[in-house]
């Protein structure tokens, strides 16, 4: 079967459109190479919510745009996964933000981010962009971010199962506390359980990450592996987390069941007048719109 072609529509009573004024071209092609470079500049996802009650927020509030990419992080190195893929927050390129009546955000935004722990030689940065709303002041921004592969997926799995291989066969379960010591040192045989925890804790942090708040790992005072017949590595431990905005530290209790080939689970308790109940993920929060995680 033929397409059917459609006639182009005829000119207006007038008959043909006048050219335009030679004076006007070079205005005219000045407005549009203004337009295209807006165009592209913009990140992903940034022609905003569709909604008509949402209006661009051209005065941004300070560190909106580096705490939206701080949530994405801890969301993005949650559903990885992996302790030998972490990443941390190099530097935000660009972003825009929207804002509605109920002073709600929806940020997109482009950052570079580097490896939790390099290697001598390789390359240390990776791109992201993201798409973060904060619910007002409510925890769990709702997420959707993609990231550039930062380590090839074979080397990744391959030291992850290095270390699961590691702690499996450990003689004692392991039992210690203070990492980092007072001094700040860890020791290179307890770095895989500080990644490991740093890993579990990215799931707190960012349930707990609102619009003003953010936080970061000061401290495992303690650490408990339990030995158990099941394939995964089960531990115990108590982190102190900084919050940035009150100067606070916050002490969670975290249970983390990881597996280097399954989902990540995680279970948690914080102190203070804030603490979300005895169970993961349970609170109300930011977390209406439908959360992702691609290209890793």
């Amino acid at each position: 079967m033929q397409p059917r072609l459609q006639a182009l529509p005829a000119p207006g009573p007038g008959g043909p459109r006048p050219a335009v004024p030679r004076s006007a071209a070079p205005l005219l092609a000045l407005l549009l190479l203004l337009a295209l470079q807006g165009s592209a500049a913009a990140p992903a996802g940034s022609e905003g919510p569709q909604d008509s009650g949402w209006q661009r927020d051209t005065e941004l509030p300070h560190g909106l745009l580096q705490q939206a990419a701080r949530a994405a992080l801890h969301f993005f190195n949650f559903r990885a996964g992996s302790p030998s893929a972490l990443r941390v927050l190099a530097a935000v390129q660009q972003g825009r933000a929207w804002v509605n009546s109920k002073k709600e955000y929806q940020v997109d935004l482009e950052f570079t981010t580097e490896r939790y722990n390099p290697e001598e030689g390789e390359e240390r940065l990776g791109k992201c962009s993201a798409q973060v709303f904060f619910r007002n002041e409510k925890p769990r921004p709702a997420i959707n971010v993609t990231c550039t592969r930062f380590i090839e997926k074979s080397k990744r799995q391959q030291e992850d199962y290095l270390l699961y291989k590691h702690m499996k066969q450990l003689k004692n379960p392991l039992d210690v506390s203070s990492i980092p010591d007072s001094h700040g040192h860890i020791d290179p045989s307890l770095r895989p359980i500080w990644d490991l925890a740093f890993l579990g804790s990215s799931y707190v942090m960012w349930e707990k990450t609102t619009q003003f708040l953010h936080y970061y790992v000061a401290q495992l005072s303690s650490v408990k592996q339990w030995k158990t017949d099941e394939d995964a590595i089960d531990f115990d431990y108590t982190v102190l987390l900084h919050e940035f905005s009150t100067q606070e530290i916050i002490p969670c209790r975290i249970h983390l069941v990881w597996h280097p080939s399954k989902p990540l689970k995680v279970k948690y308790h914080c102190q203070g007048p804030q603490a979300p109940e005895e169970a993961s993920g349970t609170e109300e929060g930011s977390a209406v719109a439908p959360m992702g995680l691609s290209n890793y």
